[in-house]
């Protein structure tokens, strides 16, 4: 969605005026929340939402990560296959009651079926078979979880074991879970088909996703829940209504009604209430800077890049727009080259900056040129 912009050029800071809009903030019971724009990377709603927190099997996407990118990278095939080890069988099997795939020792299983014990089923025996024989050991792949996540910016989390089982070390943040997801479908859409599946088989075992959002509302489709006692219901949720996807994560709900009745609420909130509107253009030209001793008078100066904020709906607030340049400009030029710049302040977010580019070159004029233009300047003032 565009938006109307007037926009007075000078060489000093100048003021215009948009349209932009407001909400009231939801109440929430979750305990972390954070609610983003996958497009935008913006966030709509946060609460607590840089604390380290227990993840409980929210932290497997880290683990469903690792595999993705090795899958990408060509050093894994979705047909290799894994054997299922004791110590997998023991800590995450159904003897542990916990989540499981109902693997069983010695078993060999393909990739592809143990990417969907774990996004399907949670299975905490199918993650523990992915660390071992990428790695060697759970410890180790966790040395290699928290490599990833310093490597994505995730600076407030910590792993301990590829599951997600009950550590005082094992913590993230929601606002890491919610970096996690985005770029989970921003770097393998590839795979990502395979957390909107509502079901599994193994093992002649039938088990359901547990997302409730895939059962409740249409358009979503990913992406993993999580529950222990410390952690209590969790759920990092993904939905694309239209043109537009949101991800929510939360945490500390009561009970899995609770977590379903929360989580569409506040993904519902987030579509209605807010929306993506284009401010600036890539390649839109803003003004004509005069340049000196140039073949041209002037060069358009044009916006860089698309400039896409998730503004709020339904009220207005004033959207100031700043444009810095100093003129004229020394020729030669090349397509390209930084002339100036925009800020944008829009109410309750944090102030942009996009470079003012050149719209093409501009040569340098050769020596009786820039005689004539010296006497141009001397006789009447003209650039």
């Amino acid at each position: 969605m565009k938006l109307n912009m007037k926009l007075q050029f000078c060489t000093a800071l100048c003021g215009a005026l948009l349209t932009s809009v407001n909400a009231e903030a939801i109440e929430t019971k979750a305990r972390n929340l954070v609610l983003m724009d996958y497009d935008t990377g913006q966030y709509l709603y946060k609460k607590d939402a840089e604390k380290m927190i227990p993840p409980a099997s929210m932290s497997k996407l880290m683990t469903v990560y690792i595999v993705f990118s090795k899958l990408k990278d060509g050093s894994l095939s979705l047909d290799d296959t894994f054997t299922v080890s004791e110590n997998a069988w023991r800590k995450g099997g159904a003897a542990s009651g916990g989540s499981t795939m109902f693997l069983s020792i010695g078993d060999k299983v393909r990739v592809e079926d143990l990417l969907k014990g774990i996004i399907i089923q949670s299975g905490n025996d199918a993650c523990i078979v992915v660390a071992e024989n990428l790695s060697g050991s759970e410890e180790d792949f966790a040395v290699e979880m928290n490599k990833k996540a310093q490597e994505l910016g995730m600076e407030n989390s910590h792993f301990e074991n590829a599951t997600g089982l009950p550590h005082p070390d094992h913590r993230m943040s929601v606002e890491d879970l919610a970096k996690l997801a985005r770029k989970i479908i921003s770097d393998y859409p590839q795979f990502y088909h395979l957390f909107s599946q509502k079901e599994f088989v193994y093992h002649n075992i039938r088990q359901g996703n547990r997302n409730p959002l895939l059962y409740s509302m249409p358009y979503a489709d990913g992406l993993k829940t999580g529950h222990t006692e410390e952690a209590g219901f969790c759920l990092t949720a993904s939905a694309k209504k239209g043109d537009r996807r949101l991800i929510g994560v939360m945490t500390g709900l009561n009970s899995n009604k609770e977590r379903s009745d929360e989580a569409n609420k506040i993904m519902s909130w987030g579509f209605r209430e807010f929306d993506n509107y284009t401010i600036l253009k890539k390649g839109e030209e803003i003004a004509k800077m005069p340049v000196w001793y140039g073949k041209q008078d002037d060069v358009a100066m044009v916006v860089s890049e698309d400039v896409i904020r998730t503004l709020k709906k339904n009220k207005s607030d004033d959207v100031k727009i700043k444009v810095i340049y100093d003129k004229p400009v020394k020729a030669p030029i090349k397509s390209g080259d930084k002339l100036g710049i925009i800020k944008a302040r829009i109410a309750g977010q944090d102030d942009l900056e996009v470079p003012l580019v050149a719209a093409n070159n501009v040569e340098k004029v050769g020596l009786w040129g820039r005689v004539k233009k010296n006497l141009q300047y001397l006789l009447t003032g003209a650039d």
